[in-house]
């Protein structure tokens, strides 16, 4: 197997010369969105952002942007592209690591708060608060006294946030089995990707129904009228970034915006999380 060097999709190649196409499966398009026609829908779409970060700064607007979703599924990717134009005095992206000894301590949502935004001021969450409801909960990091406690009191945490005031904006980033897959064995081989695996990745490929178990659950308790999750099937990159910035973009109506820009998210990419059905659900 060697990989086909791409900055924004890198691809994997079997023995025999032939690409590894995981990414069609389930998938609603033939093929992958072309290079060319992204990079001119993304530069549209991030000028539409400059525009909505200005309109948030003048406003005294304060907006949130959850990034959930499996392990490979191109969160990190997709929050790079949001930003990669932003002014980051305004615009902040908070990946946290594991909480210090004295973070574990404290009230669990008590390290979120501290890089919650500032009136005018945009910040996106490489993974979140959420990751109880996930990776602890299947990992066994989190009892279950403390799971349960978090399920009861994050709807009314993040309804807090929004009567406040906050623009909260929750994704899950979708991929299927086979395409984490690939797109592991790519890090494994990748030199200048092999940081982004860890053990833990690893271990997630034989957890898939657990992890699955855990999306629905906290779908099913967490997805509310005031704080609803968006869906994003990212088995093509480069169409699910540009229709996560269309997500935001259509949910506000700021200065100079251009509609025939920003238009609609596809029905076929981005959908309710409580329409899902999962389909690669077996062992």
């Amino acid at each position: 197997m060697t990989v086909v060097d791409d900055e924004d999709e890198p691809e994997l190649v079997d023995a025999d010369g032939r690409r590894v196409d995981t990414w069609r499966e389930g998938y609603p398009y033939d093929t992958r969105m072309p290079r060319e026609e992204y990079a001119v829908e993304k530069r549209r779409l991030q000028i539409e952002l400059l525009k909505l970060q200005r309109w948030v700064k003048s406003t005294g607007e304060r907006l949130v942007v959850l990034c959930e979703g499996r392990d490979a599924a191109g969160k990190g990717g997709t929050l790079k592209r949001f930003t990669e134009h932003l002014n980051p005095r305004g615009a902040r992206v908070v990946a946290l690591e594991k909480p210090t000894d004295r973070e574990s301590t404290q009230w669990y949502f008590q390290r979120y708060v501290a890089h919650l935004p500032a009136a005018g001021e945009m910040v996106f969450f490489d993974r979140s608060w959420y990751t109880r409801a996930g990776v602890e909960r299947v990992m066994g990091f989190a009892t279950p006294s403390e799971y349960d406690r978090f399920m009861a009191q994050v709807p009314l945490f993040e309804q807090m946030l929004v009567e406040d005031g906050v623009h909260l904006v929750k994704f899950w980033f979708s991929v299927t089995r086979a395409e984490q897959r690939t797109r592991f064995l790519i890090r494994q081989i990748d030199p200048v990707r092999q940081w982004k695996l860890s053990p833990m990745d690893l271990e997630s490929l034989d957890r898939w129904d657990d992890y699955t178990e855990a999306k629905e659950a906290m779908f099913a308790r967490t997805d509310r009228p005031y704080a609803r999750w968006v869906v994003v099937s990212t088995n093509d990159k480069k169409r699910a970034r540009l229709e996560a910035m269309r997500v935001v973009l259509s949910r506000f109506d700021y200065d100079d915006k251009d509609t025939s820009v920003v238009g609609e998210p596809d029905p076929r990419l981005v959908v309710r999380a409580r329409s899902i059905l999962e389909v690669d659900r077996r062992p």
